[in-house]
């Protein structure tokens, strides 16, 4: 599995994606423009000092990252409205979860390239949850599905 954050806005739900990463040895793609310097205390803060044990890779735009994708990835888009819930979804683990900048969700271009989206079930009144409680949620329900899968090597 891996997580990406099309063009994040906010340093604290980078940082917290981030510990979030390091501590499930995700690989993490951060596609620019960034809201943020990579530099920033917040960002900083919130992935505390994980930031050493993060995969972190940073594009300069989506199409190059899609182009180091191999072809046995599933591009899997997140959407606060759109597609099937989550947890009526068959993953394998070979799933690139995509998340959209937290003001204004995924562009209109990028959901008609990739017509496969999901989301969290919400039932109550708000429009969508904070990206990092997102990500954390989709990931594990990910690593649910494929059994938990823990590195021999240990930590």
């Amino acid at each position: 599995m891996q997580l990406v954050l099309f063009q994040p806005e906010i340093p604290p739900n980078t940082g917290n994606i981030a510990r979030l990463c390091a501590a499930t040895r995700t690989p993490l793609h951060l596609i620019e423009p960034l809201g943020f310097s990579l530099e920033d205390r917040y960002l900083k803060r919130a992935g505390l000092d994980y930031w050493p044990h993060v995969d972190v890779h940073v594009w300069p735009e989506w199409d190059t990252f899609l182009a180091s994708l191999s072809a046995a990835d599933h591009v899997l888009l997140t959407s606060a409205r759109k597609g099937r819930s989550l947890f009526s979804c068959t993953l394998t683990g070979r799933e690139v979860l995509v998340f959209g900048p937290e003001t204004t969700g995924l562009p209109g271009w990028l959901s008609q390239r990739h017509p496969h989206h999901v989301r969290i079930p919400i039932w109550g009144r708000v429009r969508s949850l904070n990206l990092a409680n997102a990500a954390a949620v989709c990931l594990y329900e990910g690593y649910r599905q494929i059994g938990f899968p823990v590195p021999e090597t240990g930590l």
